[in-house]
Parts: C-alpha cells; structure tokens; sequence
C-alpha cells in the first residue's frame, strides 16, 4: 500500500467527525449487526472496544447492535473489567455462527463499516465547492523538466482549474501522456475516501490501495473507545490521479458486482473522483471513442453519474474527476464537432523546433551527467535526420542517447556520446520505409 507524507495540516471537515449515534452513521442497525457478527465469527471471541475497531465505529455506535445480539443469543459476555461494556469480552455462540453463515451467503464484506451514499455525496459537494487555483507560476514549476511552449502551458492551466474536461491531442512522442500524468500535480490538497459506500443495502467498495495515496494521520494514542478523532470509515489520501489506456471497455465505466463475494466494485470514473482520470491512447480502446463519450456526455455536463445496481435500480453518485483525454489520432477522425464541443479544452502538443530539441537533448544530457555538445545536435538534424527524413519528436534525445550509452557499454568503450554512437542509434531506432516485403506482393 503506497503511502505519502502529508505537507500540511490534516482538515477534517464536520462531517467526518465521528459517529456518536446509529443515526449519525447513516446506517441501520441491522447492517452493523452483520457486521459485527461476522467479525466474532471469524475472530471467536473479542473486546467491545476490539470489535469497534473492526468495523471503524465507536462503541457507542456498535453498543445497540451488541445488545441486540445479546438479547438474540448470539453472543454472550464472557469476561471483562468493572471499566465497562467496552472492555466487556464477547463470545458468538453456535446461534451466532448460524446467523453468520446466512450474512456471508448474502455477503462476504467484513471490515469498516460503509459510509452511506447521501453522506458520501454531501462530502463531495463540500469538497468539491471551490475552484482550483493553478497559477502561471506553478504550472511552469510543475512542468519545468519538460520544454514546452507558454501557449501549451496557458492552455493546460486554465483547463484545470475550471476542472472540466481536457482534450490533449497531436504527434506521437511530444509528451502527451506526461502533460496529462502532471495534471495531478497541480491540484492541491488532500481528500477523505470511502472504504466502501452503502446504497439500499447494496455495498461498493470504493477505496483501491493500488490507486488511492494515502497520507498517513498523526499518531494518536489508542484508549477504549478507537477512532475519537475522525470517522473510520474514510481515508485520507492524496487527490487520485489514475490512468487507462487500450484496456478501458465500457464495462469498466460500470459497477463491478462479483457475485461470489456479493458486493461491487467501484468503476474507474468514481475511483478518480475529486482527481484527474487520464484516457491515454484514446481512440484505441476495445470499445468506439462515440460510445465511450456518450456513456459520458451527461456526467461531464451535470457533474453527476449513474450507476446500476443488479436489481437495475440506478443509483445518482457525484463525478467530480477532471478527465483527460490524450490521443496521437487527429480529433476529427475520432469524434464529430458536437463531442468536441463537449470537451470544452484542448491543447495541441506541438513538435519540438530545433531550439526546443536542442534544449530537451542538454537537459537529457544533464540528467545522465554527461558532456552536451551543441555541434552533436547539429549532426543529427543534418545527417540521420535529414537521410531519413524524419520529424523530430519530443522523445527521440532521450531515446537515442540511451540507445547510444547502450551501445557504448556493449562495445566497453567510454560512457561518453559520439556522433558515430548517434548514428547507429539512428539506424536501430528509424524504421527504413523502403525495406522490408509488402503484404500487398
């Protein structure tokens, strides 16, 4: 599980202060029941204060489906100490293990408690209430180990911080993808996210270690009853920032339901929310870019999305992602002017001028420690470059200097750019357009 360190100060909005009632969880009492009874089964026997843990929920809250339980027979006191119920130890009787096997037929979901969807919803529209503020300054910063001009980076600023749609689009190897990865980056501060949310009883596991940064919270000492100083149910993370690229189907824009486990799993568009969803190589999906937008054209207008349930009741989640979509495909061989219109940014990545490759071959050459030598550039252009007739490309000092470092150390000679070393590299890295048999013969 990746982790980051936080750089301020942890807000913790209102709404994320811990339950101290039933009612301020959202959720039936039924529900925490279920929970609780699958964590004694698989635990045997546990403190109050333990199985508050398991489920994210103060004993407060948990203490009503305990007594319950009680009353039912379903687990019974079996130790403790004159501190009171939550130090109370608590045992599952074979009732309760019944009772246990009947809720993981239904479901298999253990653990925190789900954040019901209306409160999931009133944290995003809290959190999602301000507009983002990139500045000139920190989007030059942010993308200063790239050489692109002021035009691209005053198109890129403004898009974000509308937080719209972007549509970032032109040759292949001019940094596409890394302007779109970069966006993340500019968009400041933290957010809480779901474990999981519930929706009429239905549960959607939102919160994806393999996507979601979390920032750890400060130590706190752990007294009897956990979770004091916020709502467990959530976890503080970085804004996400996730990308798709050929593998994205319009399945994956839908609730997942497993149905051996009998919960979903939340779609891309949601696991991104309130942070950047990057659609690389668009126009190259499984599925067609029209059908793709039009899954979306509701969403990117009223910001909000809807999912269906294995009952087909539709269920209203906020999207509050910015989406990016990065293509080397001409725009009007993708979508018509109607879809574009849609997507209300764009940006073209220009290729570079001969000053710009010449600035992204010394900042290569930096980064490797190696000796820049302007008149090495020059070779390029004149000789390979110009042989071949190839377009240079934000990319090709980067690749071909590695290509040449590669061959140096086959060869065991010096790490040190040649002009020869370059031109072999060219000859590995070009494709010779005129060799090679037709498919046509």
């Amino acid at each position: 599980m990746t982790t980051a360190t936080a750089t301020s100060s942890v807000e913790r909005p209102d709404e994320l202060a811990p339950p101290l009632t039933v009612a301020d969880s959202g959720l039936n009492v039924d529900l925490i029941v279920q929970l609780v009874v699958k964590a004694l089964h698989f635990a045997g026997e546990l403190t109050g204060t333990a199985i508050a843990d398991k489920v994210g929920l103060p004993f407060g809250v948990i203490e009503p489906a305990i007594d319950r339980m009680k009353t039912q027979r379903v687990c019974e006191i079996v130790g403790g100490t004159a501190l009171g119920a939550p130090s109370y130890h608590y045992r599952i009787t074979q009732l309760g293990r019944e009772h246990a096997g009947t809720y993981l037929d239904r479901n298999m979901y253990t653990g925190f408690a789900p954040v019901p969807l209306e409160q999931y919803k009133h944290y995003m529209k809290r959190f999602r209430g301000g507009p983002l503020k990139a500045s000139r300054e920190q989007v030059k910063k942010a993308y200063s180990h790239l050489v692109l001009s002021d035009r691209v980076l005053d198109q890129v600023g403004p898009a974000i911080n509308a937080g719209h749609s972007l549509f970032v689009y032109g040759p292949p190897g001019n940094g596409k993808t890394v302007i779109a990865q970069g966006i993340r980056n500019l968009m400041p501060g933290d957010q809480w996210i779901p474990y999981s949310l519930e929706v009429d009883g239905s549960i959607i596991q939102v919160f994806d270690p393999v996507n979601h940064e979390i920032i750890p919270l400060p130590d706190r000492g752990l007294g009897l009853d956990t979770g004091a100083t916020h709502d467990r149910r959530w976890i503080h993370c970085r804004r996400p920032g996730i990308m798709v690229g050929g593998e994205l189907t319009l399945d994956h824009l839908e609730l997942t339901y497993n149905p051996t486990a009998g919960f979903y799993r939340a779609p891309v568009q949601l696991l991104a929310n309130g942070g950047v969803l990057v659609i690389d190589d668009f126009g190259r999906q499984q599925c067609s870019p029209q059908a793709l937008l039009n899954r979306w054209i509701t969403p990117l207008e009223s910001r909000m999305d809807f999912l269906t349930l294995q009952s087909g009741q539709k269920v209203e989640v906020p999207f509050m992602v910015l989406p990016v979509f990065a293509t080397n495909i001409k725009p009007g061989e993708l979508v018509d002017e109607a879809f574009l219109r849609r997507i209300q940014y764009k940006v073209f990545t220009e290729s570079p001028t001969i000053d710009d490759f010449a600035q992204i071959f010394e900042n290569y050459c930096n980064s490797q420690k190696l000796d820049y030598d302007r008149g090495l550039v020059e070779f390029l252009i004149d000789g390979p470059y110009a042989a071949k007739k190839v377009t240079m490309r934000g990319c090709q000092p980067r690749d071909l200097i590695n290509q040449a470092l590669a061959l140096a150390e086959y060869r065991e000679e010096p790490r040190q750019l040649t002009a020869e070393l370059l031109g072999a590299a060219c000859d590995s890295y070009f494709a010779n357009e005129d060799e090679g048999v037709s498919r046509l013969n």
